[in-house]
């Protein structure tokens, strides 16, 4: 019994050892994969952190550009503004000089009898004490009456200075200069 026995634990140990050796063959078989998946891992890796670094600098080049269209659009934002204003300034003079334009055509203008009964002075009513002599008068009848009507059409040349003339005596009027 002792020598059946003997063979009985070598042949069980026989066993555990082929078990242990086709284990062995399976676990090296898993670290040859897991090596190759760790080189692959590295080099994919690698690639992000090289991708990194060149969004990191196209990022840097970005706020650069940013950096420069916005002092380009501030400035051409300024210049717009100040060319704006420009504008305005010479709408607003522009609208002047065609208020006095029509003014002095209005005052060129051939005095027909009927312009004049519809400009007939309203009565005003005044003490002679506290109102200039010439502020009785309504202003829009004042140049009328000042200067002399005539039955002749006048030149073109003529009518432009004579309403010039007459602007410019509304304006010594209203105490401006013109």
């Amino acid at each position: 019994m002792s020598h059946s026995f003997g063979i009985a634990i070598e042949s069980l140990v026989a066993a555990l050892l082929v078990l242990t050796i086709g284990y062995c063959m399976v676990l090296n078989k898993r670290l040859k994969r897991l090596k190759a998946d760790e080189h692959s891992l590295k080099a994919t890796i690698a690639e992000l952190i090289t991708a990194t670094e060149i969004a990191e600098r196209a990022i840097g080049g970005l706020k650069i550009t940013v950096r420069d269209v916005n002092d380009n659009l501030r400035t051409q934002i300024a210049a717009a503004n100040e060319l704006s204003d420009e504008l305005g300034k010479q709408l607003a003079e522009g609208d002047n000089v065609i208020r006095r334009l029509s003014k002095i055509v209005t005052a060129a203008r051939p005095v027909t009898e009927s312009d004049l009964t519809s400009l007939a002075p309203a009565p005003v009513v005044s003490s002679p004490l506290s109102v200039a002599p010439h502020a009785a008068v309504p202003l829009s009848v004042a140049p009328l009456s000042a200067a002399p009507l005539s039955a002749a059409p006048l030149s073109p040349a003529k009518a432009v200075a004579a309403a010039a003339q007459a602007f410019a005596e509304r304006r010594r009027i209203d105490g401006l200069a013109a």
